[in-house]
């Protein structure tokens, strides 16, 4: 059953930033200030409550190993909403260095996915509307907005010092493109790696006690992903560790058609990071009913939901493969297409050690519960 979802998909992104989160989202709260269970509001579930974190990731115990990946948890208001919801790893939607303006509305839109079509290997146009139905997948367009760091700092250090016992909070940065393109030589280069240390070193300050940079998300007119680029790659995440230490890093990547573009990505990267979470979106062709434009100024966006579990999956199965072949111990946090239950258990028995859920925990806020009361 899809519930009113908690970000609202006919309001604009700075309503929702306002006005969020909506439905089962914007009740029941922590107490103002609280992180001690005995300050929690009488209408916290009891699933959140868990005293004996049982679950390892990256280092610390969580309550279970599944939560919400970047994306839909916009501020903080939404993140701690997620978090007294019982979703035990959430992570603070991507943020920048410098502020960043979001795509035109409409951001999300419902799509209709053709049974047995397998996004990313078929080329084809999918229809876009406001009919939200099951099974559902949608298109995911904002382009990776983000405030001022003033804002998100003081907004994550916030959330930080709310955290329960066995919860964690990610936060997630990537690089803003400027004037230099970042397939240039020599000061290009070295502004484009600095960019993402500055952005580590920013999130380092808020308290965060896991970190995720952002190698997936087609949104700066690039023909390839940073993910495919090997080299630049090993060359970005060396530079943001030495910065933030002995912080746990994950990466995050997009599917790979190539079999030994991500063999030869996971061979030079997985000594490096401490997790690696798969998948992002899949680009596709988005149109209307009447095949024309859906999305105002782009022709393209990022498919979610139902529709690309297939790939999430089989990442998922690959990266455990690669990880045996090269003997590494990252986390595989796999994501995509989980909206129910027997979708998180079929990602664990594939071989994520961590499972998450954008789309289907945004039309159902008691996803982690249902889980926890199987697991």
């Amino acid at each position: 059953m899809l519930l009113e979802p908690f970000y609202d998909p006919k309001k604009s992104y700075e309503d929702n930033l306002k006005e969020g989160p909506f439905g089962a989202f914007a009740n029941p709260r922590y107490a103002e200030g609280s992180g001690d269970p005995k300050g929690v509001s009488e209408t916290v579930q009891p699933s959140v409550l868990n005293t004996d974190p049982k679950y390892d990731f990256l280092g610390f115990k969580v309550n279970s190993p599944f939560g919400i990946p970047a994306g839909p948890l916009i501020n903080g208001n939404f993140a701690q909403a997620a978090l007294d919801k019982g979703f035990d790893i959430v992570t603070y939607k991507t943020v920048r260095t410098r502020k960043y303006a979001c795509h035109p509305w409409p951001n999300i839109l419902a799509v209709k996915v053709p049974e047995g079509v397998t996004l990313g290997k078929e080329d084809m146009k999918l229809v876009a509307d406001n009919n939200y139905e099951e099974p559902l997948s949608i298109t995911n367009s904002f382009g990776v907005p983000s405030l001022e760091p003033e804002f998100w700092k003081e907004d994550i250090s916030r959330v930080v010092k709310n955290l329960r016992k066995g919860q964690i909070l990610v936060g997630a940065f990537q690089r803003t493109k400027k004037d230099l393109p970042a397939v240039a030589g020599g000061k290009a280069v070295e502004e484009y790696i600095n960019d993402f240390v500055a952005a580590a070193k920013l999130m380092q300050e808020t308290g965060v006690q896991v970190m995720e940079v952002n190698f997936s998300c087609p949104n700066e007119g690039t023909a390839e992903l940073l993910c495919f680029d090997v080299a630049r790659s090993l060359e970005v995440l060396k530079a943001i560790k030495a910065e933030i230490k002995n912080i746990p890093l994950i990466v995050k990547i997009s599917f790979y058609k190539d079999e030994k573009n991500l063999s030869d990505f996971v061979g030079k990267v997985g000594s490096v990071v401490q997790g690696i979470s798969a998948i992002n979106t899949i680009f596709s062709e988005i149109v209307d009913e009447k095949g024309g434009v859906a999305l105002p100024g782009r022709t393209h966006s990022g498919v979610c939901g139902h529709g690309i579990k297939w790939a999430g999956l089989d990442m998922v199965k690959r990266l455990k493969k690669l990880r045996e072949k090269f003997g590494y111990n990252f986390t595989i946090i796999g994501v995509g297409g989980v909206m129910n239950p027997d979708d998180f258990f079929e990602y664990r028995d594939a071989g994520a050690d961590i499972v998450m859920s954008a789309t289907g925990a945004m039309w159902n806020p008691y996803l982690a519960k249902e889980i926890k009361e199987r697991l």
